[in-house]
């Protein structure tokens, strides 16, 4: 017996030292791939405070007194390209995109989920399918179509990324939906609550995990977009990315300092959307795509 117990206390001794290696080879993995995602947010971020003449000599080190020039980069870059008017327009366009898209997947994918014919599965499908489809392959006959039916403007430009968007958005939308009991929406019928009553009532509010994750990717996806703007608004209202393309001059001459100070300013309001809001991401990733 004392032969068998320290038999199984040494391979208890064993495995908790394997566990600890492991625990200790992941951790330095993840800080290894922590920094190097973060490194091109750092460099950004230390050559926004350099002079232009000194970027690409040496864009690996800090500002010293000689290459710092405070927050010059910062003015002359906005004044250069309008931020100010861009920074409104991507906010406009990104905040009515991101809510049309969370309201009408959700109630598409209610619908969807809870009416059960040939043509809700074939409509599923379809979302599904166009999740796979490049923006390359449809992007010219979008363009052409967008034109003929007035939609190349700021408000048009909302259900184009309503469009796109709600492939992901309905499929993810749908797993949840699938969690939630049938019998709390059909309590709320028998209590006089009309299909839309109980959707914003009762399935809605339980959306709100997998709503906010649906809310920052696509926040992240209108916010950073440069392609569909550029195709569908040209170039009198220019979003951010657009914007910041302006820098470039003849013959491939790049301000520098003005583009890395304004790239700063890009990224700073969606990292502290996504921040704020990143504690439900995983939440709503998992719920939407295993449950049901």
């Amino acid at each position: 017996m004392a032969k068998k117990k320290k038999a199984v206390d040494n391979e208890l001794a064993e495995s908790k030292q394997v566990s600890t290696v492991q625990a200790v080879i992941i951790w330095i993995s993840l800080a290894v791939l922590s920094v190097l995602f973060l490194a091109p947010i750092f460099i950004v971020l230390i050559n926004s405070f350099k002079s232009k003449l000194y970027i690409s000599d040496e864009p690996f080190s800090l500002p010293s007194a000689k290459t710092f020039v405070g927050l010059l980069n910062y003015t002359d870059g906005a004044v250069k390209i309008g931020f100010f008017q861009s920074f409104g327009w991507s906010l406009f366009i990104t905040v009515l995109s991101v809510g049309v898209i969370v309201l009408f997947t959700a109630m598409t994918a209610w619908v969807i989920t809870r009416i059960k014919s040939k043509f809700t599965s074939m409509l599923y499908y379809l979302f599904v399918f166009a999740m796979i489809v490049p923006f390359q392959m449809v992007m010219f006959t979008m363009t052409f179509v967008a034109n003929r039916l007035h939609l190349d403007n700021p408000i048009g430009i909302i259900f184009i990324y309503l469009g796109f968007g709600s492939g992901l958005s309905v499929f993810m939308f749908s797993g949840f939906v699938k969690s939630i009991p049938i019998a709390m929406e059909e309590a709320a019928m028998i209590d006089g609550c009309n299909p839309l009553q109980t959707f914003f009532s009762i399935v809605f509010p339980m959306l709100k995990p997998t709503a906010i994750t649906i809310a920052i990717l696509n926040a992240m996806w209108v916010w950073n977009d440069y392609l569909l703007p550029y195709l569908i608004l040209g170039t009198e209202r220019k979003t951010i990315p657009i914007a910041i393309q302006y820098l470039r001059g003849g013959y491939g001459s790049v301000d520098m300092g003005a583009m890395m100070a304004m790239l700063v300013l890009a990224i700073v309001p969606i990292i502290i959307f996504y921040l704020t809001c990143q504690k439900y991401i995983i939440k709503g990733v998992v719920a939407g795509a295993v449950k049901g």
